[in-house]
């Protein structure tokens, strides 16, 4: 297996140093909902997590939370409430949102705040070597005393200038040095230090979570591309000096960043869009979809036209599972080909978008087979196993489930809605006249379902492609599947029910 390693600039092969693979991937802070950046991050990095697991490898993977920093501190006190209340929430949110996503847990979720002691030992023994030094209570990194830094973001320490995440303090020696400990302000959580009271700077905990559960040098330490400077380039630093010169990490992996509008996608900003928003609109095989159709080292714009896409997409992998009848004496499909295709993409930097090519390659294959009388019972539990790894869920459609008529009713009512916000009145009052039909009918969808199926038809040629798509995936909920085909758009009842 190869991937790109951000350290040598080259798309190295990859070997662990043992049977476990130890993997680091730089969580998030949790002082707001996480949006569908995070999102992207969580599953690439799971999907690398996966595949190692598949090609035989044991995975030991920590991901942390920075549960105290300058926006956990300023967002709960603008909501009163503490700022451990406020991780709790949010981590418990992102959490059952990873589940919804299929992001298998990590190994270990330490949390800044619990280890508080590792830190500041290895604060001690920085500032005891003479690589750090203590200014009224604070502690700072001395970078120029560090002959390598700047090697992973390929920086030239003369030419770089303090910037949105390098702190700007008249207490540093250099304006590129950076905080180990902090002094407690006023009104602000402190623990108790050598220096006095205060909390750490923000690249000391990973450091510090690093060394704690996975030891001196570990074999993947992975985050999104905007942690590559100041961030991981302040971890390496610090922690290397720490380790004696022990290299901190192997391989240095970073994922494209997810765009929104033109901007990157960011809670500080406010471009962003809720996980919880998103899961709303799309199945977690379409977003997964989504995300892994671009290299994980692109960028990627967030498109609910390209989501929806996904969304067919997914069905047509689900569709190929479908049980078909088996014939004795019938030729087998054999899918070994397939295999190989998908393998060879992951090996090669995780390929996602040649391996899902070859999961829908055999998709296409097994559809044929089966219209062939072919045996093709081995090769759904190919692409079942194969799609797994991408973390595919491609749950069966039930097609014994009645449409929800209460769900249809408020699907309706808030379609109205918005496509009067819209100026689609002449749809607004043909789903009223439906919606009334189908009371007095006594309860009969039919004439509600054609009307929505309608609406969205009309919307679609209006490029409204955000209704019409909300219209799809409501009325999927509601246990109503479309399928789009040359000569219209046909239903059956039936929701798609994904396993927990």
């Amino acid at each position: 297996m190869k991937l790109y390693n951000t350290l040598t600039r080259s798309i190295d092969t990859f070997t662990p140093t043992g049977d476990t693979v130890r993997m680091y991937v730089c969580g998030l802070t949790p002082y707001s909902a996480s949006h569908v950046g995070h999102a992207l991050r969580a599953v690439v990095f799971d999907v690398l997590s996966r595949y190692l697991r598949f090609t035989g490898y044991l995975v030991k993977h920590v991901e942390n939370f920075t549960d105290i920093d300058d926006k956990m501190i300023a967002r709960s006190a603008e909501l009163g409430m503490s700022p451990e209340d406020l991780a709790e929430e949010n981590i418990e949110r992102y959490r059952k949102e990873m589940a919804a996503l299929n992001v298998l847990p990590a190994d270990v979720y330490p949390r800044a705040t619990r280890e508080i002691p590792k830190m500041l030992d290895m604060i001690g023994a920085l500032v005891e070597k003479g690589t750090a030094y203590v200014v009224n209570g604070d502690v700072y990194y001395r970078v120029r005393q560090n002959p390598e830094y700047g090697k992973l973001s390929r920086r030239n320490l003369d030419s770089m200038r303090a910037g949105a995440r390098v702190e700007v303090d008249e207490n540093k020696q250099d304006v590129m040095d950076f905080a180990l400990w902090k002094s407690q302000k006023p009104g602000e959580p402190g623990w108790d230090s050598p220096w006095g009271t205060g909390r750490p700077g923000w690249h000391i905990e990973c450091s510090a979570m690093a060394l704690t559960y996975l030891g001196e040098t570990l074999d993947i330490h992975g985050g999104g591309q905007d942690l590559v400077f100041p961030h991981h380039e302040n971890e390496i630093a610090q922690s290397e000096a720490y380790n004696e010169g022990a290299t901190m990490a192997r391989f240095w992996v970073h994922n494209g960043l997810l765009r929104l509008a033109g901007d990157k996608m960011s809670q500080s900003s406010g471009n962003f869009i809720t996980i919880g928003e998103a899961l709303e609109r799309f199945s977690s095989d379409a977003l997964r979809l989504f995300f892994l159709s671009c290299h994980y080292r692109g960028p990627a714009t967030y498109d609910e036209e390209g989501l929806a896409g996904q969304e067919r997409a997914a069905e047509r992998l689900r569709n190929a599972l479908a049980p078909a009848a088996q014939m004795t004496g019938a030729a087998i499909l054999e899918a070994g080909s397939y295999r190989t295709k998908f393998i060879d993409a992951m090996n090669e930097d995780l390929n996602t978008p040649r391996a899902i090519a070859a999961l829908f390659d055999l998709a296409h294959e097994i559809n044929r087979a089966i219209a062939d009388g072919t045996d093709v019972s081995a090769a759904q539990d190919t692409l079942r196993e194969l799609a797994s790894v991408l973390g595919l869920k491609l749950a069966p459609p039930k097609t014994d489930t009645p449409a929800d008529h209460t769900l249809l009713r408020d699907l309706s009512t808030r379609i109205s809605s918005e496509i009067g916000a819209s100026g689609q009145l002449n749809l607004v009052g043909r789903l009223q006249n439906a919606l009334d039909a189908e009371g007095d009918s006594g309860g009969s969808p039919e004439a509600l379902i054609e009307a929505l199926i309608e609406a969205r038809s009309e919307l679609r040629g209006a490029k409204a492609y955000d209704l019409a798509d909300l219209i799809r995936v409501r009325l999927a909920k509601a246990g109503v599947v479309l399928e789009d085909t040359p000569q219209g758009t046909e239903w059956k009842h039936g929701r798609v029910r994904e396993p927990a």
